[in-house]
Order: C-alpha cells, then sequence, then structure tokens
C-alpha cells in the first residue's frame, strides 16, 4: 500500500466529516475476504464510494478512470506502519482547521500526478 494522502476537496470532507486519510492499492492486487455487507454509491460521474452497509463506515472509493482503489486509513486493523505523504485539495480546505504537520500541501493535485 502507498502512503497515506490526505484529500481537502468539499466532496470527500462533506462524505467523510472532515477531510480523507486514504492509502491505495491496484484493482488487481486488492482482495475483499468477504464483502457482504459492502455497498457501493456512484457520488459522481467519475466515482462510487464503498461504505458497510451495517454501521455506514465509509471504506473505500475508487475512480472510474484509474486502476486503484483508494482505502480510508482510518479502516484498516493497525498496526499499518503507514505513513502520511502529502496533503491536496488545500485551495477547499475547511476554515475550522489547520495543518502543520510539514508534509508537501497542493491547492489541487501534485505537479507529478494526473487528475
Amino acid at each position: 500500500m502507498r502512503d497515506v494522502i490526505f484529500c481537502h476537496c468539499t466532496q470527500c470532507r462533506k462524505s467523510s466529516g472532515h477531510f480523507v486519510a486514504a492509502t491505495a492499492v491496484d484493482n488487481k492486487d486488492f482482495r475483499l475476504l468477504q464483502d457482504n455487507s459492502l455497498e457501493w454509491y456512484k457520488s459522481s460521474e467519475e466515482a462510487e464510494r464503498g461504505f458497510c452497509n451495517l454501521c455506514g463506515s465509509s471504506l473505500f472509493w475508487r475512480s472510474f478512470k484509474e486502476s486503484n482503489i483508494f482505502i480510508m486509513a482510518g479502516s484498516i486493523n493497525g498496526p499499518t506502519e503507514l505513513k502520511g505523504r502529502e496533503h491536496i485539495f488545500m485551495s477547499s480546505i475547511g476554515d475550522y482547521y489547520s495543518i502543520e504537520d510539514g508534509l508537501p500541501q497542493f491547492d489541487y493535485y501534485p505537479p507529478d500526478q494526473k487528475e
């Protein structure tokens, strides 16, 4: 799994109640051991979000354009040994918090990353 990216876009903040912390793996390397309570919701024309239909927890999101599945870092049973990598969509950050962890911050995506 890749290190955690913190997304502050409006859609992530609204779907999670705050900003999202997510790691990612390629779809071909991802396998659920059990998915009887997993539901998918098409949240936009570009992506869908996976959640538990028993407790409502936000678990995953995936873009229809990418081969990765993004896993909400807080949903992984630890220890994970994951580390924070960067903050994206700082242009949409909520006005009730600030980020001062020393990680790189980008108004949108990092220059080397496609949308």
